[in-house]
């Protein structure tokens, strides 16, 4: 058995599995599945999940998707990728950046979703002074595509809510579509077509 190990990975997902065990992509998933399709991702409805639509005001764009789930929230955003390259790794840099600036404190640790952040962020609440709010940054490169996830609530601290959070991140679908778009740019979201949702 040899050992040719040049330091060198190449700037994809770790997640070996990721075309098994998700996030997926749109040529991946399963069709019979009855997804909410938001445009650019695809979510499964599952008892006790409820999901909040964030709108930039000045534009009235769709800027991300929070679902609360299991004591917890996360919030996910699909990019467009290079087709040679991921981009979670030049992520983490900005993200580590933009926290330390905040005066917040991060790490990077290996999770079951591959290299993710914890950050302590400073929050200001309402008539207080700062306190400081737990996050864990989540990203997976995929075809032409990234997905970036922040977590909040029970799962940052709680072992078993995390797993259900995890869970819930990895059934997601990503729905690159063919038009060509710069990396880094939001792939479009929209409103779900179907109204109601179990």
């Amino acid at each position: 058995m040899s050992d040719v190990s040049t330091g060198e990975t190449p700037d994809q997902s770790p997640l070996g599995d990721r075309s098994v065990e998700g996030p997926f992509d749109e040529s991946e998933a399963n069709p019979v599945r009855p997804y909410i399709d938001l445009g650019g991702i695809k979510i499964l409805p599952r008892e006790g999940l409820n999901l909040r639509l964030e709108v930039e005001e000045q534009t009235k764009r769709i800027v991300a998707v929070g679902l609360d789930y299991a004591d917890s929230t996360l919030q996910v955003q699909p990019f467009a990728a290079p087709r040679t390259a991921g981009l979670w790794e030049e992520t983490r840099e900005q993200i580590r950046g933009q926290v330390r600036q905040q005066g917040g404190r991060v790490e990077e640790r290996e999770g079951p979703l591959g290299p993710e952040l914890l950050a302590e962020v400073p929050v200001q609440a309402e008539g207080a002074g700062a306190g400081m709010r737990l996050a864990r940054f989540v990203g997976v490169d995929g075809p032409r595509w990234f997905l970036r996830g922040v977590i909040g609530g029970a799962a940052t601290s709680d072992v078993q809510a995390a797993a259900q959070v995890e869970d819930l991140f990895r059934s997601i679908v990503v729905v690159r579509g063919s038009a060509p778009m710069p990396p880094r740019d939001l792939i479009p979201l929209r409103m779900p077509a179907t109204p109601g949702t179990p």
